[in-house]
């Protein structure tokens, strides 16, 4: 039995060691190959006349397909928003998920909507669409709203690719903010692929609690008040900012948000639309289409401009947030499951080799090697077996690397887009750097342990409510 505690002991001590250790270099290859990307992207987006892509007749149809379900609250400023973007070839498509709310009534009353005959064509099989609907007011023109049967987000944006006729659809969450030359850079990349076929580009997600906005633009970046939303900033910043901006570089990008991302339509319709069957559709869409690719061996590129374009309100409440981390949990779990023939399987090139065990060791498995190490410690000390030394240094090891790279992320956001204008918004994002390993991180794994557990019980199959608290607007 001695000699049993003391393998176990050493397998535990230098295997986490190992992996620690392993799994916080490469946040570091990340950051820096991220911040070198973000540096580049931003001077040559200094020299870069965004009024001859809007004018080029080159440049791709684009419709955005907004799914609303109860968004009553942020309808009405948000399809402003969308309809004031700087896009000559733009429909915008609202398409209200069976919503229990006032999001219909809202948004007919704001913008004198009126049912239309529509050829439908059901290329993605959907739930029943009830009404298509245009405004009667000739400024709206470009907004098409669509009724139907509640089917969740992803037999929504299903519902608004069979409508769209578009080269390009662009998936937005309906209580976004998005900045106005946000597809002139978007089409950016698509422009310029050369040979290879962007079937999808990402961008940065933003949060704007706290912030002010007016008629459906972001007046005011500010830092938010409360703690949840704060340490939420620091999170999209690393994920954003440092992490898909890096693996956009090597062609190995596994996920777009659902908040913002735009789609070769002609890719996505062929390689069967969104997946009902999952919570993850932004993420399992993206690995079927560069599966779809690879597999038919022709050159592509998922694309990323790493740049704020898109803003969003972040969950204010731990119950709320917590359901979102639960969502997200078992999403990636779903994606890596489906696609489980890519593991290490050399025809995928990075995306196999590369990205999807990142994925597998460094994001689903991370969170059961943190609380088994807990608990290990927790029996050895029990036993008396614990190495004190060993447990504070890695500890402070850890810990330091974690305060470390979120500066990092906040010097990088900084340096290139400076969108905190005042020093005490830099030093608060500072400061929950520093307390977040206790305060947030906590709560954090034990969403992550909980989605597992509704995932692999099936105790929890749905999305969950995620209600809004509304835009702070400026009188």
């Amino acid at each position: 039995m001695d000699a049993f505690l003391e393998y176990t002991f050493t397998f535990f001590q230098y295997g986490i060691f190992f992996y620690c250790a392993t799994v916080l270099l490469s946040y570091l290859v990340i950051g820096i190959v991220s911040a070198n990307v973000v540096i580049k992207y931003r001077q040559e987006r200094d020299l870069t006349d965004y009024r001859e892509i809007l004018a080029s007749p080159l440049v791709p149809s684009i419709s955005i397909i907004a799914p609303a379900y109860n968004e009553g609250v942020t309808i009405t400023d948000n399809i402003r928003s969308l309809l004031s973007m700087h896009y000559s070839k733009l429909t915008v498509i609202i398409v209200n998920d069976g919503s229990k709310d006032d999001t219909r009534e809202k948004a007919f009353a704001a913008y004198d909507l009126e049912k239309v005959s529509f050829n439908y064509r059901e290329q993605i099989t959907t739930k029943k669409v009830r009404g298509v609907y245009r405004s009667k007011n000739p400024a709206f023109s470009k907004l098409i709203f669509v009724d139907k049967e509640n089917g969740g987000k992803a037999d929504a944006i299903n519902v608004g690719v069979n409508i769209s006729n578009s080269e390009y659809f662009a998936c937005i969450d309906v209580d976004c903010i998005i900045e106005p030359e946000s597809f002139l850079k978007m089409v950016k990349p698509i422009m310029e692929a050369g040979e290879k076929r962007m079937i999808a580009v990402g961008g940065i997600v933003w949060l704007t609690n706290d912030s002010e906005i007016k008629d459906g633009r972001l007046i005011q970046v500010k830092t938010p008040e409360s703690f949840i939303p704060k340490a939420q900033v620091l999170e999209y910043i690393r994920a954003f900012l440092l992490g898909r901006t890096a693996w956009s570089k090597i062609n190995g990008l596994l996920l777009i948000s659902g908040a913002f991302g735009l789609f070769d339509r002609e890719v996505a319709v062929a390689a069967g639309g969104y997946n009902h069957n999952t919570v993850g559709e932004d993420m399992e869409l993206v690995m079927r289409m560069h599966a779809y690719m690879r597999e038919r061996k022709e050159k592509y590129q998922v694309g990323y401009v790493p740049e704020p374009l898109c803003w969003t309100e972040a969950p204010a409440d731990y119950n709320i947030l917590g359901r979102q981390r639960n969502r997200w949990t078992r999403g990636t779990i779903e994606c890596l499951l489906i696609h489980k023939k890519m593991f290490f399987n050399r025809k995928f090139g990075v995306l196999g080799m590369i990205s999807y065990p990142y994925w597998l060791f460094a994001e689903w498995l991370a969170p059961f090697v943190e609380v088994g190490g807990i608990l290990f410690f927790i029996i050895m000390a029990f036993l008396g077996l614990a190495n004190w030394p060993y447990f504070f240094s890695l500890l402070a090891m850890v810990y330091f690397f974690a305060v470390l790279l979120s500066t990092y992320a906040i010097y990088t956001q900084e340096r290139t887009y400076g969108r905190y204008t005042k020093t005490k918004d830099i030093l608060i994002l500072f400061w929950n750097g520093v307390c977040e390993p206790f305060k947030y991180h906590p709560r954090t794994l034990w969403w992550i342990m909980k989605g597992n557990w509704d995932h692999f019980t099936g105790s929890n199959k749905g999305w969950g409510e995620m209600t809004r608290a509304g835009f702070q607007k400026k009188d």
